[in-house]
């Protein structure tokens, strides 16, 4: 889970340049929604991922177009407030089950894995395959024409403007790769702890985060397994 949550800040801080200290209030859009999604519905775990992937985009593109054209200490102070926002703005929901939030679980493992293969086991593996498949996407995007295009604006945003490039829509694009990772982490630690509350998704949660990117290198995708031990 934080190895994916770590990805998402070394994608937007350490490529496109854009520092966000609100990463947790992203993570629990995906948290939320996987849980809602499972525990309203029966579906496989991963339709519930990919509900919370959805979810989380369409915040973080909201969030980033409104925050395109702030930089520095204004963008990091906005998503700041987005952090400390939104554990009190789920508690004003009742369907989001307030201060004591939402219990839910996915299910016990196949029977072929044996009786051997525990729900522990189970959640260790969904956590870990969907991490690999995280890093992989990720890894591809960054090295791909959009990972140089997030480069060359952190580097000189007039000077990338002047060759072709949208900076406005070249940041948006960023922060909604970046929420989608956050909102995937989210769901995966909702998973592991059986539930999701306010207090699950705190400040401190967006703090560790961009602590451990900080200190994995923020820009090295290959630090964020350091970053997550750390």
């Amino acid at each position: 889970m934080y190895t994916i949550g770590l990805a998402s800040i070394v994608l937007l801080t350490g490529y496109s340049g854009q520092v966000s200290l609100g990463n947790g209030a992203l993570m629990a859009v995906g948290g939320y929604s996987a849980a809602l999604t499972l525990s309203n519905f029966s579906v496989p775990v991963w339709v519930a991922f990919l509900v919370a992937i959805a979810a989380a985009s369409i915040f973080g593109a909201i969030l980033g177009y409104a925050a395109a054209r702030l930089s520095g200490p204004y963008l990091a102070g906005t998503t700041l407030a987005l952090a400390v926002g939104m554990p009190a703005l789920a508690n004003q929901f009742e369907f989001l089950g307030g201060e004591q939030g939402i219990i839910f679980d996915i299910g016990m493992p196949p029977a072929r894995f044996g009786d051997e293969f525990t729900l522990y086991k189970w959640y260790f593996w969904i956590a870990a395959l969907t991490a690999l498949i995280a890093l992989y996407f990720t890894s591809n995007v960054l090295y791909s024409r959009f990972g140089r295009t997030w480069r060359a604006v952190r580097g000189n945003a007039l000077a990338a403007e002047l060759a072709g490039v949208n900076a406005g829509r070249t940041k948006v694009l960023a922060f909604t790769v970046s929420s989608a990772l956050a909102g995937l982490a989210g769901a995966v630690l909702a998973m592991t702890i059986s539930l999701v509350s306010p207090s699950a998704f705190s400040l401190a949660l967006s703090f560790s985060l961009v602590t451990g990117a900080v200190l994995a290198g923020i820009s090295s995708l290959p630090g964020v397994m350091l970053g997550a031990v750390i």
